[in-house]
């Protein structure tokens, strides 16, 4: 494949349209950016020979141009002295190199027109590269982003279905029981002496606040329990 015709490859590509398709986008990503930073190489190295070349022609074209107009100054020379034989030759010389600037001269505007050329193909894949180097920082960014969440969704399925879960979910249940267990141990027994006595001070405490909110309010007070 010529230069140019990869080049028009890579510039009328879809690149979303070939990342969608490909197996592993990351990977596709990076060998097109390989391949448009080889390309753009080639056409720089191609557009300096031609600009060398351009400017070679241009030196060949001045000299041309110089002997031309040197032999027209040697035909009237010729005529001024009277030798028209000489003047003859002169002419002869001058059409010689005129035909010669004639033809350097299409050779320049060639090299101009080449030189043009690169000179845009170069902006276009220099913005076409810099688009998918662009794209590859999302996708990586994407494709991290992915693998991460897809590592997460494993451990979650993975906690689900394991034994640790389960082993889980029976601890849970013996510290239930254990609670329970505990709520039971003083069910049903006869209080303690010192319990009882605790809890006459606690409702002697509350029947007094009784009356002292009674007696604010304006209400009877009941005389206390014999």
């Amino acid at each position: 494949m010529g230069i140019f015709s990869r080049m028009r490859d890579i510039i009328s590509s879809n690149i979303n349209a070939m990342l969608e398709k490909a197996e592993d986008p990351e990977k596709l990503i990076k060998l097109m950016i390989q391949e448009m930073e080889d390309t753009l190489v080639e056409i720089k190295a191609s557009c300096a020979g031609v600009m060398a070349a351009k400017k070679r022609v241009q030196r060949q074209l001045d000299g041309a141009t110089e002997h031309a107009e040197r032999w027209a100054g040697n035909a009237r020379l010729a005529v001024e002295k009277g030798r028209d034989d000489l003047a003859r030759e002169a002419l002869l010389e001058k059409r010689h190199y005129r035909q010669r600037v004639d033809a350097l001269e299409k050779e320049t505007t060639e090299h101009e027109a080449l030189v043009a050329q690169y000179q845009d193909d170069i902006m276009q894949l220099e913005q076409k590269l810099e688009s998918v180097r662009e794209q590859q920082r999302v996708l990586v960014q994407r494709h991290v982003h992915a693998e991460r969440k897809k590592r997460a969704q494993k451990g979650i399925r993975r906690a689900d279905t394991s034994d640790a879960f389960m082993r889980f979910e029976n601890l849970q249940n013996r510290i239930e029981r254990t609670e329970a267990e505990a709520d039971l141990v003083n069910f049903g027994r006869e209080p303690t002496l010192v319990e009882e006595f605790a809890k006459l001070e606690g409702d002697e405490e509350i029947e007094g606040e009784l009356r002292t909110l009674k007696e604010s309010m304006g209400r009877p007070v009941s005389p206390p329990a014999e």
